[in-house]
Parts: structure tokens; sequence; C-alpha cells
């Protein structure tokens, strides 16, 4: 649930059936198209189309590194790290295979990353107690194992000129220029995944509290506690509570799911 986001829809796809069309436009942008750019972009285009779960996930990686590199990340022995450790959740999904830090910062927000990478900003930490921020972590959890973040990522790569340029010369992620890695770390900081997609985190952390032996209402109170500070931080929250399904209706799924949980 990145909570600092401005809603968009994802451009759709490359696919092979693109390719034509791709060709042809590019041949009608100028006299100096080449025969070598056709190919080059005719293989980017099937590296798009050919995506695999292993380049998706080796990408995360590497931007979940660059990310941490970016921000600063709270000292294991730390009250923030040392909090966050303690509500990782020990049951249910599989988090032994997770990533979880803090990054100290003003803002308030959570991302995670297809590989399970989970971040957690101090700011936020200030402002929820323990079950709220074990909600946003169930929550976090969802966006990965649901794959909303996976597919996110997989878009992404798909209209990424810098991957398209590095696939068609036969490179791989790593590949990448840190600054290339830090933009497509950014689009999780700022995740802009579709309402449905939150509605159902959203039900998914209720489920996973309940399953636990956690009150589920958590969830609720996590996002009364957003709605209630929408004016603090430097960027405050209004882009995320006027792009995100309204406070009321995810109280409303919230509400709905804990129901079906009794």
């Amino acid at each position: 649930m990145p909570l600092m986001t401005l809603l968009s829809r994802t451009p759709a796809p490359l696919t092979l059936l693109t390719l034509p069309l791709i060709l042809s436009l590019t041949a009608c942008a100028g006299s100096q198209f080449r025969p070598e750019q056709a190919a080059q972009a005719g293989a980017a285009v099937v590296q798009a189309a050919t995506l695999d779960r292993e380049t998706v996930m080796a990408a995360a990686s590497e931007a979940a590194q660059q990310m941490d590199k970016q921000n600063k990340v709270a000292p294991e022995g730390s009250k923030y790290a040392q909090r966050l450790q303690k509500l990782i959740p020990r049951t249910g999904a599989d988090t032994s295979k997770y990533n979880f830090k803090v990054y100290m910062s003003d803002e308030i927000n959570a991302f995670a990353m297809a590989d399970g990478t989970v971040r957690v900003y101090s700011k936020l930490m200030d402002l929820m107690p323990d079950d709220q921020i074990l909600a946003v972590l169930q929550h976090e959890i969802g966006h990965v194992e649901l794959r909303h973040s996976y597919k996110q990522l997989r878009e992404q790569l798909y209209t990424n000129a810098a991957f398209s340029a590095v696939a068609s010369a036969g490179g791989t992620i790593g590949q990448l220029s840190q600054s290339e890695l830090g933009k497509l770390a950014a689009t999780y900081a700022n995740a802009r995944y579709s309402q449905s997609d939150e509605l159902e985190s959203d039900s998914y952390a209720v489920k996973a509290l309940h399953k636990t032996g956690q009150p589920p209402q958590s969830m609720k109170a996590a996002i009364q506690t957003l709605q209630s500070v929408s004016g603090e931080g430097p960027q405050g929250l209004a882009a995320f509570l006027s792009s995100h399904p309204t406070s009321d209706r995810r109280i409303e799924n919230i509400d709905t799911t804990i129901k079906s949980v009794k």
C-alpha cells in the first residue's frame, strides 16, 4: 500500500503483435532508419514479450539495493529496526523469504517489492501503534502474495526504454545504470496500484490478521489514522487519500471482510 501515490493507468504491455506497427512508425519517422535499428527494436519487443519471472525478480532485487543506497536505513540495533523485527508476521505467508527494513524519513509511507522487499518509513511507525503497523505489514505482504507488485514491475519493464536497449544487446538487468535502477525503485515507493488491488490487499490483511490471532479491526484503525493525519508530512497524504479508494469505501470493504471471517 505505498501511501503516497497518484493513481494512473499503466501503459498496455508490448507484445509481438505490436512489432509490425513499431517498425512501420519508426520507418516513417525519417529517411535515416537503418535495418540494424529494426533488428534492435524487434529484439526489444521479443524480450518484452517473453519477460520471465526470474528477470522480474532480479530487477526487483537490484532496484531494492539501489533504493537502500538512496535512503537512510535504520541500523539493526535501533529502536525502529528492533520494533519492526518484533512485528514481522511469523505465520501465514512465508516471511522468511522477505526482507524488512525501516527508512528514516519524515514521509508517511510503506511499500513492497515483488521479491519480498518491504520498507516502512519511521514517520509512519511514529504515528501508529504496533497493531496498526502489523496491519500495514500484512497489507504490503498482500501486494506481494497477490502478485500486484510483480505485475506492476513487469509492466514497467515492458515500457522501460533503458531495459529495452540493454535487452536488445543481449544484456541483463544488472547492466542497467544506477540511475535507471533508481527509477525502477521509485515506482515502488510511489506505486500506482489500482483501486481494486488496494481493496484486495486490505481484505488480505484482515484475513491474515484473523488467521494469526490478531485483531482484524487493526486494518480499519490504520486507515483511520492515515485519514486523521492527511495534512501532515512534507507532501501530506492528500494525494494518497484522493487517488486510493475513499476511506469510507475501504472501511466498508474491511468491515465486510471482517464479517466474512467471523
